[in-house]
């Protein structure tokens, strides 16, 4: 065996491992040994039979799997071994080549070394935050999303279609035959030619236009096509908003509307409260940062950075679309969005070591109240009950998710009690905060 070490940074090591033909073939022949032994072959006793025979049965890959994983574990540590390397965790595994005819066995292993962190001072930090103040007009915006959450529906009477209106609509293309297709539509919200044909029909009415179908069209036999038409409003209803009154507050459980306006101008604060603490937590984090010397090693943050891409393509791929698609749609290449992720995931793991330093640093111990808080505030993110929330973590083996929460918590608070924060009066520039 032969290997190259390169230090790449100080807390990840390199090693480019060649193993010898001899050693490459004994980890084959481990591997048809293991697998033999799930073989049954009439005649011989599991593991017994001749590996001529074994071989016919042997699925390749199955076999190169086998064989790999013997060969990188064993001379994998080996390696390490060799010179001197205490893992912090597992190495990450790039299986270069692996022939069994050639006898060739060559991977790379990035071994991740203890991070390095030197704090600067944390008790000194500082930042802004805009003061909690919350408008009548805010108010008014959520009590108008109420009464559109509350809204029912009703026949439109005596009057055409207008924006916002739901729409039941059959077209037909004047040169088929057939019944043509039925649409449920919002007026305002389809595209051009059709929504200006809606408007102003009443149910039960009939309109011939021409309609340019665009290109991403749901018909894919009329995507992109300008076809004359036949329309016909089947039916038409429009939201009927409920009154602002007692009533209507009673029904959100609620005296009187005055008690609404009040109940919801607290929800309000207290989501600023939440925003701002966020906002503030960010500042001091950067600070703390820049008055910082730290080194991770590169496997920490690009298993993070993997995993967020793998669930990028998966809910793309749930989505009917691709990554280079949805790449596009955030005016990117698939290049620079493995990029970013890889700069996203480098801080946030950075941030995580520093937070972990000065929880231990500072002697810091997680209460049961501390675990149950941070997991009613999940089950909140997440809209799910405390017990299901629970359930879910302990199912996925998420717990470390929940107690590195409530231990990145406790450390901010930490930050936040000893920092100098100032509130920006109003008018002053906040350095891009949206309220």
């Amino acid at each position: 065996m032969k290997t190259v070490r390169e230090d790449l940074n100080p807390c990840t090591v390199q090693l480019t491992v060649t193993c010898d033909p001899e050693e490459v073939d004994a980890g084959f022949e481990r591997a048809y040994r293991k697998l033999s032994k799930k073989i049954k072959v009439p005649g011989f006793r599991p593991g017994k039979a001749p590996k001529d025979v074994v071989r016919g049965l042997i699925q390749k890959e199955d076999l190169y799997d086998a064989a790999a994983d013997t060969l990188v574990r064993e001379h994998g540590f080996k390696a390490i071994e060799e010179h001197g390397l205490v893992a912090h965790s597992a190495p990450s595994v790039d299986l270069k080549r692996l022939d069994e005819d050639e006898s060739v066995c060559e991977f790379v292993l990035k071994v991740p070394l203890p991070p390095k962190v030197e704090l600067g001072d944390y008790r000194s930090l500082s930042a802004k935050r805009p003061p909690i103040t919350v408008t009548e007009e805010e108010v008014d915006r959520y009590l108008e999303q109420l009464r559109q959450r509350r809204a029912t529906r009703e026949a439109v009477e005596g009057r055409g279609a207008e924006d916002g209106d739901v729409a039941m609509v059959n077209i037909v293309p004047t040169d088929e035959e057939g019944g043509g297709r039925t649409f449920m539509v919002v007026v305002g919200q389809t595209f051009p030619e059709l929504d200006e044909a809606l408007r102003g029909m009443e149910a039960d009415g009939i309109r011939v236009c021409t309609l340019t179908f665009p290109a991403n069209f749901q018909e894919q036999d009329w995507a992109g096509k300008s076809l004359e038409c036949r329309l016909t409003l089947r039916s038409l209803t429009t939201p009927r908003l409920p009154e602002l009154d007692d009533a209507f507050a009673q029904s959100l459980n609620m005296e009187s509307l005055a008690d609404l306006r009040e109940d919801l101008r607290k929800q309000l604060a207290a989501a600023k409260e939440d925003f701002y603490a966020a906002y503030v937590n960010e500042q001091l984090l950067d600070m703390l940062m820049e008055r910082s010397e730290v080194e991770v090693p590169d496997t920490m943050w690009e298993r993070v950075a993997n995993q967020r891409l793998r669930d990028i393509a998966q809910e793309q791929q749930r989505e009917g679309r691709t990554l280079e698609e949805f790449a596009a749609r955030q005016n990117m290449t698939v290049e620079a969005l493995v990029e970013a992720q890889k700069k996203e995931a480098k801080l946030h793991v950075i941030r995580a070591v520093m937070v972990q330093k000065i929880f231990e640093q500072e002697g810091l111990q997680l209460t049961n109240e501390d675990l149950t808080a941070e997991l009613l505030k999940m089950a909140r993110e997440y809209g799910m009950s405390p017990d299901e929330m629970f359930k879910a973590l302990k199912k996925a083996d998420a717990m470390s998710e929940l107690r590195f929460r409530a231990v990145y918590e406790k450390v901010l608070a930490l930050l936040r009690q000893h920092a100098d924060i100032v509130e920006i009066a109003d008018g002053q520039p906040t350095e891009g905060l949206e309220g």
